[in-house]
């Protein structure tokens, strides 16, 4: 595991989840082995018939000066066509956007986990927070009956 978000399910309601390649350079993948990218910040936008990923930040590597990236820059995900067109109709949907949830390696290829997200208001997080608490306590409680 390279990178998560732990907001992206605090501040958001996930209905489904996809994973996705991503399309790198090599700077990019050696500064993913080194352990520093950010994807709090991420999300997702349709581009005429591409997923990009915008706003995950991965830093420059220091020995590729000349060759480097640019940290913030847009990044193609690699869905099939069928995946695409199905997530396509989903964003159509108002309130919807597309969060990163997490970054890892599968083999040697850079993976991100998409999830298909609606925002959450005040009171509904504060809602989760008390049936969270719930669940805790009834969990507590019963352990300390045996």
């Amino acid at each position: 595991m390279l990178a998560t978000n732990r907001k992206a399910r605090h501040s958001f309601a996930i209905s489904q989840t996809l994973e996705a390649g991503l399309v790198l350079l090599g700077s990019e993948v050696r500064s993913l082995r080194n352990g520093r990218a950010s994807i709090a910040e991420g999300y997702a936008q349709l581009r005429g018939q591409e997923l990009w990923l915008l706003g995950v930040h991965i830093p420059p590597l220091p020995q590729a000066a000349t060759f480097g990236h640019e940290p913030l820059r847009p990044r193609l995900c690699l869905l099939h066509k069928a995946e695409l067109r199905k997530w396509h109709r989903l964003l159509e949907a108002p309130g919807t956007t597309v969060v990163p949830l997490s970054l890892y390696f599968l083999g040697s290829k850079v993976k991100v986990e998409l999830g298909m997200a609606t925002g959450r208001t005040k009171g509904d997080r504060r809602n989760r927070e008390k049936e969270k608490e719930a669940r805790r306590e009834i969990r507590d409680a019963s352990r300390k009956g045996r």
